[in-house]
């Protein structure tokens, strides 16, 4: 899926250039050395998104005025070049005039990572982030649709603040996102419906047990965003803030039926984030047409082995998985990790093992 990967003054690597076998790498090294970048790098190439900020600033090497990604997923020559003056970008020697354009016959992505608990326990923003990453990854028409509504959205929540009147303004951001609103509603409604088999079989196969695990999907707007947008007209404006629409949605978590954020035990969150990743990548190979890219970050080490086991086990044997880690201990009783290749990672470079 990804052969090669070249980094020019991205976060702590001056420069760098990895091949790896079809069945991924495992990065090893200390923390705070770079490994988890790497991942965030190949994330970056895919889907022209990072996991862990959205300032592309942040992801230029400190005193340098831009970074640089290439490699040549699913056998597609990519390039990104990112500067203050904007981000170029190139697939097979063609430019791409926009990210939509670079995103049509893209790849796609799973990431993994201790932060993942947050699905469970954490505020509903990480929940929704988790189905739009689902969204822009399988319906050009989801990120058309989420980009025009934070548009729109943004400019009404600046017309609320102004505390004047300005009525015909805000009503006509708010066709725009009862329109828009509409498409994101239904598409998350449909993806939490194909998610819930999917994460409820992972759980079960990841715990070993029979943990019945239910998803629900929680619109804010409930069955009629246009008519929800009308009721909350005057604490809008009391509040000075949009407060119905999918910026407010939340995905219901249920273990044995009661709130898995309540009642579960860590054990059991860690596993219901797991089942809720797995889930992610089967819908994202059914629904996108190919198997994704799984970018696993330092997550073996806080698993058992049984667990270890069961999720390597549930893993696509065909898909590419990128593992960082900051011991090896755990790999000697792990099964399907065949065929990784070791890299070391250590301030800034990284070599094979």
């Amino acid at each position: 899926m990804l052969r090669s990967l070249r980094l020019m003054d991205f976060r702590c690597f001056p420069a760098l250039d990895i091949e790896a076998p079809e069945a991924g790498a495992v990065l090893t090294g200390d923390n705070a050395q770079g490994k988890t970048s790497v991942l965030e790098a190949i994330c970056m190439l895919v889907r022209l998104q990072s996991p862990r900020s959205h300032r592309m600033p942040a992801l230029a090497r400190f005193g340098t005025p831009g970074f640089g990604i290439a490699g040549d997923p699913w056998g597609v020559e990519r390039k990104l070049r990112w500067t203050r003056d904007g981000m170029e970008l190139e697939a097979d020697g063609e430019p791409r005039a926009n990210r939509g354009a670079y995103l049509a016959d893209g790849g796609l992505v799973v990431w993994m990572g201790n932060e993942d608990l947050d699905l469970v326990r954490g505020p509903g923003e990480g929940r929704r982030r988790y189905l739009d990453f689902i969204g822009v990854q399988i319906d050009s028409g989801y990120r058309r649709a989420w980009t025009r509504y934070s548009r729109a959205l943004k400019a009404k929540n600046l017309l609320l603040k102004e505390g004047r009147p300005r009525d015909a303004e805000i009503r006509s951001y708010e066709e725009l996102l009862v329109e828009h609103g509409s498409v994101i509603v239904e598409a998350r409604a449909r993806m939490v419906s194909e998610l819930a088999p999917l994460a409820a079989e992972a759980q079960r196969v990841i715990s070993g047990k029979n943990e019945p695990l239910t998803l629900h999907y929680l619109p804010a707007s409930g069955p009629d965003l246009r008519e929800s947008i009308l009721q909350a007209r005057e604490r809008e404006l009391r509040l000075r803030q949009a407060v119905v629409g999918p910026h407010r949605d939340d995905l219901g978590l249920r273990l044995h039926g009661m709130p898995a954020s309540e009642y579960a035990s860590e054990g059991q969150q860690r596993t219901i984030a797991l089942a809720l990743k797995l889930a992610q990548g089967k819908l994202l190979e059914e629904r996108g047409g190919k198997l994704p890219i799984y970018l696993m970050d330092d997550i073996f080490g806080e698993l058992d082995p049984a667990r270890r086991n069961a999720l390597m086990g549930h893993l696509p044997d065909a898909a590419q998985k990128w593992i960082t880690t900051t011991s090896l201990a755990w790999l000697e009783e792990t099964t399907d990790c065949g065929g990784l290749r070791r890299f070391r990672v250590r301030e800034g470079t990284c070599g094979a093992e």
